[in-house]
């Protein structure tokens, strides 16, 4: 049986499988065995390129660990666990990951090495993010920015961004993510600031997060819809 499952391509395995296999050439490399990148590849190529839900908590579920002992050997730890949890941090850092992918809809990664350096760097960013977005604050320095991030709500950029969240809740059907874009978007809270404030409303972090994902792709995914509204209504 285990040669009939080395043979069948990871294309063709299901998750289950993927994630056994990928589990297994991880260990191959900890003990510096030759390892193939191929199962591993093929989680990233379905939650990326193919859009496969199950496919990115599977990858999520697959790289916590890692991401968690990268965060406690970040050189900046002791300061960033002033503002958040290491938890908080990995799941910011893979939704910065999600949000890179969908804006390069052309990003496959060749190896497993480019992927994972992807995702450190997206740590990296939501550690660094954090810290800025408090310096500031300690400055009373003005944010700014034109990206739905959570460090810099794009709707400061447009009058009082009244028109801007208008647009913006016109593209929301579901009035949970209406509700999590008006918290994150306008009022520009973090998703621990949203637990802290609305408690009882939402689960976790972790759903605060996948709604942000479903917002941000919608918005990402009409943003010449949401550029030809504002210009309209300005002219």
């Amino acid at each position: 049986m285990d040669s009939e499952l080395e043979d069948l391509p990871p294309h063709l395995m299901s998750l289950a499988m993927l994630a056994e296999r990928c589990r297994h050439e991880v260990r191959k490399t900890r003990g510096e065995e030759p390892s193939t990148d191929r199962y591993c590849l093929e989680i990233f190529d379905r939650a990326i390129i193919k859009h496969d839900e199950q496919a990115w908590n599977l990858l999520t579920q697959s790289f916590h660990g890692l991401m968690m002992a990268w965060f406690y050997r970040h050189p900046d730890r002791d300061r960033a666990l002033r503002y958040d949890s290491a938890q908080n941090y990995v799941g910011y850092a893979f939704t910065r990951f999600w949000q890179a992918t969908r804006r390069n809809q052309d990003l496959a990664f060749q190896s497993l090495s480019a992927a994972l350096s992807y995702l450190k760097a997206s740590l990296n960013g939501a550690v660094k993010d954090t810290l800025r977005a408090h310096a500031r604050q300690e400055m009373r320095l003005p944010e700014s920015g034109t990206d739905f991030t959570f460090e810099e709500p794009a709707a400061e950029e447009v009058d009082d961004g009244q028109d801007l969240w208008e647009a913006i809740v016109s593209l929301l059907p579901s009035e949970r993510e209406q509700r999590v874009a008006y918290l994150i978007i306008h009022c520009g809270l973090k998703p621990r600031e949203i637990i802290q404030r609305c408690p009882g409303e939402f689960s976790d972090v972790y759903e605060i997060y996948r709604l942000y994902r479903n917002v941000y792709e919608r918005l990402i995914r009409n943003a010449d819809q949401l550029r030809w509204r504002l210009d309209d209504e300005e002219h």
